[in-house]
């Protein structure tokens, strides 16, 4: 197999640039002790598609038993809460706390400045065509997308 092949995949390209985004953001919010994983599950609950433990997990691509630590952790820093449905007993809702919320909103600034560090060469127009590429791919894969206010 040609290495030119693999190197011009969307899905390698992708990924060697996402974990090295990753990195930059868990550094970023290492200090409010979250993990990237943590704040997807916030942006999850903010977005309000879903609720439940194992929706989440669908939703991102993870095992059931990883949603329940990382809101184990969440819930220690008051980040969200769980609630049982009451229309259905073994259910487990999440809902964002109001210190979720400022959590989240901190992250969110914490990611718009790696992003300034990482996306430095872009233009802002290049910027705002990536950023909507993005979101069609995320849409494809069920992953809320960037608020029209961001955009």
């Amino acid at each position: 197999m040609d290495l030119g092949t693999v190197n011009s995949s969307v899905v390698f390209r992708l990924g060697v640039l996402g974990a090295m985004a990753t990195d930059l953001f868990a550094a970023r919010i290492e200090a409010r002790e979250l993990k990237p994983k943590h704040v997807g599950l916030m942006v999850v609950l903010d977005a309000g598609r879903v609720s439940s433990q194992l929706e989440i997990a669908s939703v991102m691509g993870v095992a059931p038993s990883l949603v329940v630590a990382l809101a184990d952790h969440l819930e220690k820093l008051d980040a969200i809460q769980r609630v049982r449905d009451p229309a259905d007993r073994r259910r487990q809702v999440l809902t964002l706390t109001e210190r979720g919320r400022e959590l989240l909103a901190a992250c969110g600034e914490l990611a718009q400045s790696a992003d300034a560090e990482f996306a430095a060469d872009l233009t802002a127009t290049e910027s705002a065509v990536l950023t909507g590429l993005l979101d069609r791919l995320a849409a494809r894969q069920g992953l809320p997308t960037t608020p029209a206010e961001h955009k």
